[in-house]
C-alpha cells in the first residue's frame, strides 16, 4: 500500500501556496518561450520543470503548481502527449462510433431483442472528424487546467544542460536555459517499428496515422495482436474491412491470460473472420498498391510466405523517447532500451545511487506504459518532493483494452501467481464467474464472458483479476481497489452488490473464492 509520512518543508524555499499562486500564469515572450519568472528565494527559476505535457508530465504539473510549487513545462508538440492526441482518446472515439456501426448491424441479436432496422449508414469522415473535435476539446480542457494552477507552459523542446538545468529550444531554433531545484522528465514514447518495416504513412503506418481515419482499406495486415493491434481490429472490422492479424509468438493475444483468451479470441477474431498468422516475422514491408508483407519463421528466420494486401498497420509496441534528453551532461548512459531507471518514489537512478534533484514517469520509465500509471507516477512524483514519502503500488493498476467487448485486468498473471505462491510457499486459488450466470448480462443479450480470479487460500488475499466481458473495463476497478488495500475475499463476499448489475460478476468470484479460503 502507498505509504504517506507528513514532513516539514519550510526550509525548501517554496514559498506558500498563496504566494505561488498569486504570481499566476506567465505572460508569453517571443518566439514562444514564457519569460523568466522572480527568482525563488533558493536561487532557481522554478521549483519544479517538467518536460513533456503527455498524462504523466501534466498531471505532475498541474499537482504542483496546486501544492504552491513554482512550475514550469516544457512541450514541443502538442499539450496530452500520446494519450489525449495520439492513443487513448481518438483511438476510444473511433471505438465508440465503430461499436454503434457493429450493434447495428447486428440484426440477428436485434432481432432476439424484438428490434428490427434497415441498412446502416456510416460516414467515414464523420467519424474522423468526431475523434478529432473530441482531441481538441481534451488538449484545451488540459491548458486551461495548467494555466489556472498557474503552471507556466515553455513552447519548446527541453534537454537538460548538466544538474538543475533545462534548455527549452524554440521551434525557431532560439534557446534558453532555466534553471529548478527539481526536474521531472515525462517525454513518453513513440511506436516501434522494427528494422525492415517501411512507413509511409497512408499505405504502411503506425496507430499514429491510423488514427486520422484517413481511408478504409479493404484488406489490411495489423502486425501484432496486443491491445492496439486488438483495438484497431475491432475498428476495422465493424467498418467493412478484411483483417489480417501477424502475430511473431505461437498464438494470438499473448499478453493475455491463457483462460481470457480462449474466449476472448472466439469473439474477438473467430466469429469475426480475421485470419491470424502465428509463429511468423512481419521481416520486410514496402509500401505501395499492393503493400508487400515478407513473413518469415519467427525461429529459424527464413521466410515462409509473401502476402499483398491494401495496407499495413504496425503495433509492435512502443519505445521511449529519451534520446535527446542530453543525460550524458549529467553522466547518466542508458541501456539499450532507452528507458530510464526510477526507484519507486520516481527518482531517477544514477549509476550508484538515486539522483535526489531529477525525477521520470510515465512511458519513458518502462514500468507500465499506460496513461493513467503516468498520471500516478507524476503525483507521486511531486508528492515526495513536497517531502510526502510516497510509492507507486503497480500492482494495483489496472489495464484495459475497448474492444467490443473489453478486456481487463489487474494484479499478478497465472504465472506470476503461480511464482509467488512457490516462493512463499502458499497455496493458489482461482475461480471463474461466467457472465451467462448474470442477470443483466442476459437482459443486455451479450452474456459471453468470464471472469478469473486468483486468491491466496491461506488468508484469501485477492492476488489479481482478468475480465472479458460487456463493461470489463469497469468491473475491473473494484478488484483493483481490493488489491491495493490487500484485501481477503472473507471481507469481499460480504459485501452487497446491486441486482441486477454486472458487478455481480465480481460477487459470485469473491464468494466462490471465499469458500475455498482455509
Amino acid at each position: 500500500m502507498w505509504r504517506w509520512r507528513v514532513l516539514c518543508c519550510c526550509s525548501s524555499g517554496c514559498g506558500s501556496r498563496a504566494d505561488r499562486r498569486r504570481q499566476g500564469p506567465r505572460a508569453t515572450g517571443e518566439n514562444g518561450l514564457q519569460q523568466a519568472g522572480t527568482t525563488l528565494a533558493n536561487g532557481f527559476d522554478f521549483d519544479v520543470m517538467v518536460i513533456g505535457a503527455g498524462y504523466g508530465g501534466f498531471d505532475a504539473a498541474r499537482h504542483a503548481a496546486e501544492h504552491g510549487l513554482g512550475t514550469a513545462i516544457v512541450e514541443s508538440h502538442d499539450l496530452g502527449g500520446t494519450c489525449v492526441n495520439r492513443g487513448c482518446v481518438p483511438s476510444k472515439a473511433l471505438l465508440a462510433a465503430s461499436g454503434k456501426v457493429r450493434e447495428l448491424s447486428n440484426q440477428a441479436a436485434l432481432a432476439a431483442l424484438g428490434v428490427h432496422t434497415g441498412p446502416v449508414q456510416f460516414e467515414r469522415q464523420a467519424i474522423a472528424d468526431h475523434a478529432a473535435r473530441l482531441v481538441e476539446t481534451i488538449r484545451g480542457n488540459i491548458g486551461r487546467s495548467l494555466e489556472r494552477a498557474g503552471a507556466r507552459i515553455l513552447a519548446g523542446r527541453g534537454r537538460l544542460d548538466g544538474p538543475n538545468r533545462v534548455v527549452v529550444r524554440a521551434a525557431s531554433g532560439i534557446e534558453r536555459t532555466y534553471s529548478s531545484r527539481h526536474v521531472i522528465l515525462a517525454t513518453g514514447s513513440d511506436p516501434l517499428v522494427p528494422p525492415g518495416i517501411e512507413i509511409d504513412g497512408h499505405t504502411v503506418f503506425t496507430s499514429d496515422d491510423a488514427l486520422r481515419l484517413e481511408w478504409l482499406p479493404d484488406w489490411i495486415a495489423i502486425i501484432g495482436s496486443g491491445y492496439i493491434g486488438l483495438e484497431f481490429a475491432d475498428v476495422y472490422t465493424a467498418l467493412g474491412c478484411e483483417v489480417t492479424m501477424i502475430e511473431a509468438l505461437d498464438r494470438v493475444m499473448p499478453s493475455f491470460d491463457r483462460d481470457i483468451t480462449r474466449v476472448a479470441a472466439r469473439q474477438l477474431v473467430d466469429s469475426r473472420g480475421i485470419e491470424t498468422r502465428t509463429g511468423v516475422l512481419a521481416t520486410r514491408i514496402e509500401p505501395g498498391s499492393p503493400v508487400k508483407i515478407e513473413l518469415s519463421d519467427c525461429e529459424t528466420r527464413r521466410p515462409v510466405d509473401t502476402l499483398e494486401v491494401d495496407a499495413a498497420l504496425v503495433a509492435t509496441g512502443r519505445l521511449p523517447v529519451s534520446r535527446d534528453l542530453n543525460l550524458a551532461s549529467i553522466g547518466l548512459e542508458l541501456g539499450r532500451s532507452g528507458f530510464i531507471p526510477v526507484d519507486d518514489q520516481m527518482h531517477v537512478l544514477g549509476a550508484d545511487a538515486a539522483i535526489p534533484w531529477l525525477w521520470a514517469v510515465g512511458d519513458v520509465t518502462g514500468k507500465m506504459m499506460l496513461a493513467h500509471t503516468a498520471a500516478a507516477q507524476g503525483t507521486v512524483a511531486v508528492e515526495n518532493i513536497l517531502g510526502h514519502q510516497r510509492s507507486v503500488d503497480y500492482r494495483s493498476i489496472p489495464a484495459a483494452t475497448f474492444t467490443h467487448p473489453e478486456i481487463s485486468s489487474v494484479g499478478l498473471s497465472h504465472e506470476q501467481a503461480e511464482a509467488l505462491a512457490a516462493r512463499e510457499g502458499f497455496a493458489l486459488g482461482a475461480v471463474r464467474s461466467h457472465f451467462k450466470a448474470n442477470s443483466k448480462a442476459l437482459a443486455e443479450n451479450e452474456s459471453d464472458g468470464l471472469m478469473k480470479l486468483l486468491f491466496r487460500k491461506d488468508n484469501g488475499e485477492v492476488l489479481g483479476a482478468h475480465i472479458h466481458g460487456l463493461h470489463a473495463a469497469d468491473l475491473i476497478q473494484e478488484v483493483a481497489n481490493a488489491v491495493a488495500r490487500r484485501q481477503s475475499v472473507k471481507d469481499l463476499a460480504y459485501e452487497v452488490h446491486t441486482h441486477p448489475t454486472l458487478s455481480e460478476v465480481v460477487e459470485a468470484a469473491y464468494r466462490q473464492a471465499a469458500a475455498a479460503v482455509a
